[in-house]
């Protein structure tokens, strides 16, 4: 008796499953997939619409809410919509509108570098959310945040550090931020809303780096790099979208004007001539197999650039303007109270006379090295 109780404990594992299967539904096939339901199931696309406005009475936000802003924007991947200055010039948005722009932030380009470009991919790398703006850093952030295991110094009797040798933290010169300002101060909102008050700078529905920067250029740019077409009046970085690197770079120069060539083709297919000056398409010429050629040099698309005049002329007024002149006045003195002389002209500087002249420091009469006086014999 005993021995059939431990052969039915030993045979009851391999008849349990065996009973679970004949208990299912005679329609339903047994289910081997250990994974989620959610997971084998594609998910519906986030929709493109925009959310609601936030109210111009909203409160303030709430605990939960920062909480909830934060877990979901950390580490977060998206691309970029425009240009970001490199170090601790960052970019600052305000009802839609970016600040620096235009000539300043051509000038703040000029010094740091670009951090981010539009189109390329970026990371948010920390949220902080003040009194009235959200801090979001991308990429590290301008400055290195020491760990806290970093911060930890052990010393002696004498103060001396007995731990290894610390290391000064280079700056991180590569990472920006981004400061969204509000009124008074920052609103409850959702996740959703805020990725529209970001979408002037940073686009979290794109999928790759060329569908972000397609929604940053003009819909006829837009057109064109989607059919491969080079317009005249394009940048540089548009071309390199439309056509790729070009498998030849020729530089030539007419009169005064340098440009660069690049060659898209070879016969017996068309062959492109591009002709970029100071990173602008002022020509594409364009060989036909059949030894048709055309010409285009008109502008086909016009672009937003920077007013660089201004900093030209400025420039220039100061190379042109003379250097200040020596003066005896003080500062905010007007040169009319000056004392001049009767005839209005300045007296002219008396010649020194000939001959070798005594020293300061010894005149004829004096005591000369070792007390004694000078005489004449």
């Amino acid at each position: 008796m005993q021995r059939f109780r431990i052969a039915s404990l030993l045979l009851l594992p391999a008849l349990l499953p065996c009973a679970l299967v004949s208990a299912q539904s005679p329609n339903q096939a047994p289910s081997y997939d250990n994974r989620p339901a959610s997971t084998s199931s594609p998910q519906p696309p986030q929709s493109q619409t925009p959310a609601l406005p936030i109210p111009a009475d909203a409160p303030r936000m709430s605990r939960q809410t920062r909480y909830e802003i934060i877990r979901d924007f950390e580490t977060q991947l998206v691309y970029a919509r425009t240009v970001f200055p490199m170090g601790m010039k960052g970019i600052k948005l305000r009802d839609g509108v970016t600040t620096p722009n235009g000539p300043e932030l051509q000038q703040d380009l000029a010094l740091f570098g670009p951090a981010v470009r539009p189109g390329d991919p970026s990371r948010i790398s920390f949220v902080q959310i003040k009194e009235d703006h959200i801090h979001l850093e991308i990429n590290g952030g301008p400055v290195r945040h020491r760990k806290w295991y970093e911060r930890i110094q052990v010393s002696g009797n004498s103060g001396v550090p007995v731990t290894g040798t610390q290391q000064e933290l280079p700056p991180n010169p590569h990472g920006t931020y981004l400061d969204v300002y509000f009124n008074k101060y920052v609103p409850e909102m959702s996740a959703r809303q805020l990725r529209d008050l970001l979408l002037p700078v940073l686009d979290f529905n794109a999928q790759n780096k060329e569908q972000a920067y397609l929604n940053t250029v003009p819909l006829k740019v837009k057109e064109a790099i989607q059919a491969h077409h080079v317009l005249v009046g394009m940048n540089t970085e548009m071309v390199l979208y439309a056509k790729g690197k070009p498998p030849k770079k020729v530089r030539e120069r007419e009169g005064e004007t340098e440009y660069e060539e690049w060659i898209y083709g070879e016969p017996p297919q068309n062959v492109d001539f591009v002709r970029i000056v100071n990173d602008e398409v002022v020509r594409v010429e364009t060989m036909k197999v059949g030894g048709e050629k055309i010409v285009r040099t008109e502008k086909e698309v016009i672009l937003d650039k920077p007013d660089k005049d201004k900093d030209t002329e400025a420039k220039k007024e100061q190379e042109d303007r003379p250097a200040n002149a020596p003066s005896l006045r003080r500062p905010g003195e007007d040169p009319a109270d000056v004392p001049r002389p009767a005839d209005s002209r300045s007296p002219l500087p008396v010649a020194a006379p000939d001959g070798p002249q005594p020293s300061p420091q010894q005149t004829p009469g004096s005591p000369g090295p070792g007390g004694m006086v000078a005489g004449h014999k």
